[in-house]
């Protein structure tokens, strides 16, 4: 795994262990205590993270880059990850025009630390806290490594989904579904999703093309 190599049936396992994570979520949330987004956004996004955030983290810290790192440091480098990435979504969020007040607090809370899950926790788990690799995948807007693919294109996914979910917030429609942060978990979720597939794919030609790493 040290040169950024990994199999395609490992990076697809993985997705799905994810998307089966979130997937459990809402159905814990909604059979067992009747709860959606839409009704009560803190504690269904509290389910969301009580299943997604073991999958993610063990899975990730599974495919470190560098194995010589031994498997708990990364487990607790992300778990340690988690909250710092919560901060930085949240401020991101709040800059961005995300309500601050009282209300909304344990939401937004929530909200981003699955955002962390989907972006800042998988790179602390593959890479560290190497500057190098960070500033590889930071710079570089085209993955050069299955590993970069793996960690890079669902995090771009959730952000883009979430920007593109917070559009219909502040229109008039008076829908249940445009509060914070209600629109923009499905968006980031469903960004999520489709960076998960976009990762897959390039994942599986780098493989067979090695040439396109280069280009």
């Amino acid at each position: 795994m040290d040169n950024g190599e990994i199999a395609v049936s490992k990076a697809l396992a993985l997705h799905l262990l994810c998307t089966l994570g979130l997937a459990a979520g809402f159905f814990a949330a909604g059979i067992a205590y009747n709860l959606s987004l839409v009704t009560d956004p803190a504690q269904t996004l509290s389910f969301l993270l009580v299943f997604e955030t073991p999958i993610v983290v063990a899975s990730y810290s599974f495919v470190r880059r560098d194995h010589d790192r031994p498997y708990w440091e990364a487990v607790s480098m992300a778990l340690f990850g988690l909250p710092v990435g919560a901060l930085l979504n949240a401020l991101g969020a709040i800059v961005l025009g995300a309500p601050v007040g009282p209300k909304y607090w344990i939401s937004t809370i929530y909200w981003s630390c699955l955002m962390s899950l989907f972006t800042f926790v998988p790179a602390v788990c593959v890479f560290g806290w190497s500057r190098m690799d960070w500033q590889r995948i930071i710079a570089n807007s085209k993955p050069k490594q299955a590993t970069d693919c793996l960690v890079s294109l669902p995090a771009q996914g959730a952000i883009v989904g979430a920007w593109l979910g917070a559009w219909p917030m502040p229109l008039d429609w008076e829908m249940p579904w445009q509060e914070w942060p209600i629109c923009v978990t499905y968006g980031a979720i469903a960004g999520y999703i489709v960076g998960m597939i976009l990762s897959t794919v390039f994942v599986h030609v780098m493989k067979n093309h090695p040439h396109v790493k280069d280009d």
